[in-house]
């Protein structure tokens, strides 16, 4: 089945209402079992045109996400990437880590004049970022938050080769972190590293032998280094590699 090209439509009557400075935000790494959540958060021009190509990022491969960033950071007003750690994670929990990495985004942008989200509607989301519309399956229909999601998802992939480099045997250059076979394969034979998810219930059935119900965490992981506070220097080397 094809796959559902984004449009416009979300943001077009807001720039006719004359809110310029339109975010569209994603995140990913929700589901692994290590690393850093990433969201990243971007702002197209009014009336601009779609990049080629662009759509949810879980579409494309690898090699067509590096290819588009570079042309999204320059057709973008701008582009903030924000991150909640593995300690983080850990002491609040994945769904308000995530919502965190995705505060720190917006924050990375400036000023705005709205926020389109992909999900649901977050409590207490707007007194940190504003007004905002929750888009569910928003990285598939809306066009900002697609270009957000390729961006958000390259991060944390060379996040994550970065740490395979550091902590070989786990296959994070491959799996990303999701608990694969191979991955839960390493944990037992390695043992945990410092950005493994320790709150994570498929973890801890990784290291008591129970591998019943892991293969539903099968999809991407977020896991990365960034730390808590994200700074310009880190992100902007990943994001210019």
């Amino acid at each position: 089945m094809a796959s559902i090209v984004p449009s416009l439509r979300f943001e077009r009557p807001l720039w006719r209402d004359g809110l310029a400075r339109i975010v569209g935000v994603d995140e990913v790494g929700v589901a692994p079992t290590c690393g850093a959540v990433v969201a990243a958060a971007v702002i197209m021009k009014p009336g601009c045109h779609r990049i080629p190509g662009v759509r949810d990022s879980k579409t494309l491969s690898a090699a067509q996400r590096e290819r588009l960033v570079p042309v999204i950071r320059r057709r973008a007003v701008a582009v903030g990437v924000g991150a909640a750690s593995v300690a983080e994670i850990d002491r609040l929990n994945i769904y308000h880590a995530t919502h965190l990495a995705m505060r720190r985004a917006v924050a990375r942008i400036g000023a705005h004049d709205h926020v389109l989200i992909d999900g649901n509607r977050i409590v207490g989301f707007e007194e940190h970022v504003g007004r905002y519309t929750s888009i569910v399956d928003g990285d598939a229909k809306c066009y900002s938050i697609a270009c957000a999601s390729v961006v958000a998802k390259v991060v944390r992939d060379r996040m994550m080769a970065r740490l395979a480099a550091r902590y070989p045997g786990y296959g994070w250059e491959r799996n990303q972190g999701y608990a694969t076979r191979e991955h839960r394969a390493a944990v037992r034979r390695l043992g945990l590293t410092p950005f493994h998810r320790r709150s994570f219930l498929a973890l801890q059935r990784t290291l008591a032998g129970d591998q019943a119900s892991l293969d539903l965490f099968g999809e991407e992981l977020d896991a990365q280094a960034i730390p808590a506070t994200v700074d310009e220097g880190p992100m902007d080397l990943v994001l210019a590699r």
